[in-house]
């Protein structure tokens, strides 16, 4: 059973801006920028809105969360995509100058999956290796019960919602390992996993070709242990906008958080907020 649409306001809402930065345009347009982790799935969901509507365009980009909430911020989208919920100084980007915090939109949830090469014979990590990995203190598979080879870490760009979300919940403020290799893209890291036996690296459970998705504390990344929140690296996958949607932007969200909108969430290999019984 549906059980409503989840819409949290951050904080109380300051003011309402009356006006839309595409009012007057002959033809709607919906903007959306930010987490590459959601770019796979709202580059589906405007699709196929684009299909049902036919007089309305959506444009998606991604860039990273910190990305989509400047661009929010300075009123070029409408919607920033977000892996992770907005920093204060982002929100307070955006009620500087739209005298309001905005509206967070939950749409979706994620595993955060640990990438290792299918040749790699460790296929479960602990959530206290998986740090220890990380901050550069474990730097061979061999610590962990593999073998005798050094550790490629891979990791996001600090620009990503993902890479501040592992910081903060995995490495808990850590620092990440100085020998850490950046990368841009979800698709990249997987790739660069799916080339090195010895690369560890980490991105949404949507991201699932040629490479392993490890267990975390004996638990695996499946949509029944997302749904009950049983494994450890699991969030929320947010919209956020300058105010509550109107007009198109809320036939928008609406048909995000419908039951088509929902299908199109487990279609992509991530896990719907609520499925019908």
């Amino acid at each position: 059973m549906k059980k409503g649409i989840l819409i949290t306001i951050v904080a109380a809402t300051i003011g309402l801006l009356n006006c839309h930065p595409f009012q007057g345009t002959k033809q709607p347009i919906i903007r959306l920028k930010g987490s590459e982790t959601m770019l796979p799935l709202a580059r589906m969901w405007a699709e196929a809105f684009m299909i049902e509507n036919s007089g309305v365009s959506v444009y998606v980009d991604g860039g990273g969360t910190a990305t989509g909430a400047a661009a929010l911020a300075q009123g070029k989208v409408d919607f920033c995509m977000a892996s992770r919920p907005l920093r204060p100084g982002e929100a307070q980007l955006v009620a500087k100058r739209f005298n309001t915090v905005g509206i967070a939109i939950l749409v979706a949830k994620d595993a955060l999956s640990i990438y290792v090469n299918p040749e790699n014979p460790v296929h479960s990590l602990s959530m206290d290796q998986l740090e220890r990995i990380y901050t550069g203190e474990l730097q061979n598979w061999k610590q962990v019960g593999g073998t005798d080879i050094p550790i490629l870490l891979l990791h996001r760009m600090p620009n990503s919602g993902t890479f501040l979300y592992f910081k903060e919940h995995v490495l808990h403020g850590q620092p990440y390992s100085q020998n850490g290799k950046q990368l841009p893209t979800n698709n990249a890291v997987m790739q660069t996993v799916s080339e090195n036996v010895n690369a560890i690296g980490y991105g949404g459970a949507g991201y699932a070709t040629n490479v392993f998705h490890c267990q975390i504390n004996g638990v695996s990344p499946s949509a029944e242990n997302v749904a009950t929140d049983s494994y450890p690296i699991t969030r929320y996958l947010y919209l956020y906008t300058v105010r509550t949607p109107r007009g198109v932007l809320k036939k928008f969200v609406d048909w995000v958080l419908s039951e088509t909108g929902q299908a199109i969430v487990k279609n992509a290999g991530y896990f719907p907020i609520w499925e019908k019984e």
